[in-house]
Order: C-alpha cells, then sequence, then structure tokens
C-alpha cells in the first residue's frame, strides 16, 4: 500500500506560478511511475503528466510548455511545475502512483489539491 499526499494548491492570480508537491510513503519509490491527474466539479477526471521510473516524461499536448512534472527519489517526492496558470487550470489536482508487478498492476491514488486561478 502506497499512500499519497498532494500539497502545495492554493488560489493563484492568473498568469501566476504554483509547484505541487507529492509526497508517496514507499521504500520502493524509485520503481513506481507517477501522474499527475485534474478534476472540475462533476466533470471526468483529465490526465495532466506522467514520470516513469526512468525519468521520462509526458504531458497532455495543451499544458506541454506551461506545466514540468519532475521527481526526486531521495525525497520521495513528485512536483508539478505550473506556470503562466489561466483560470481554466482551475481544478483539484491528483496524484497517481502506479507500476506492474508480474501480473499485478498496482494502481494508488492521493485525496489531491486543490488549485484556484483567479484574479
Amino acid at each position: 500500500q502506497v499512500h499519497l499526499v498532494e500539497s502545495g494548491g492554493g488560489l493563484v492570480q492568473p498568469g501566476g506560478s504554483l509547484r505541487l508537491s507529492c509526497a508517496a510513503s514507499t521504500s520502493d519509490f524509485s520503481t513506481y511511475a507517477f501522474e499527475w491527474y485534474r478534476q472540475v466539479s462533476g466533470d471526468q477526471r483529465e490526465w495532466v503528466a506522467s514520470i516513469n521510473s526512468r525519468g521520462n516524461t509526458a504531458y497532455e499536448d495543451s499544458l506541454r510548455g506551461r506545466f514540468t512534472i519532475s521527481r526526486d527519489n531521495a525525497k520521495n517526492l513528485v512536483y508539478l511545475e505550473m506556470n503562466a496558470l489561466k483560470p481554466e487550470d482551475t481544478a483539484r489536482y491528483y496524484c497517481n502512483a502506479q507500476r506492474l508487478r508480474g501480473d499485478e498492476h498496482e494502481q494508488y491514488w492521493g485525496q489531491g489539491t486543490q488549485v484556484t486561478v483567479s484574479s
């Protein structure tokens, strides 16, 4: 079982920046891939970015260039740096951890952190 705790959300003005963090409670942190998703209340959860165990990254096309995902294996942390924020980035952001061990696919979610972009 992996416990994920997101932090760093808050209220920011349009054009501003935030860095979200995801702390993972596992001794096998480096073996997991991590993703960030976001969800506006009532809507479907939307994939934002991924980083695999080797540090390779992928982004939702419309967010590439403004958002950056990274990981610190020494600190068991995953980050999402968000720049040039827009009101439409307002959502609850969730961290996801997953790995495949043989036939078993493990997947865990955090509780999310709210990001509100408004003047």
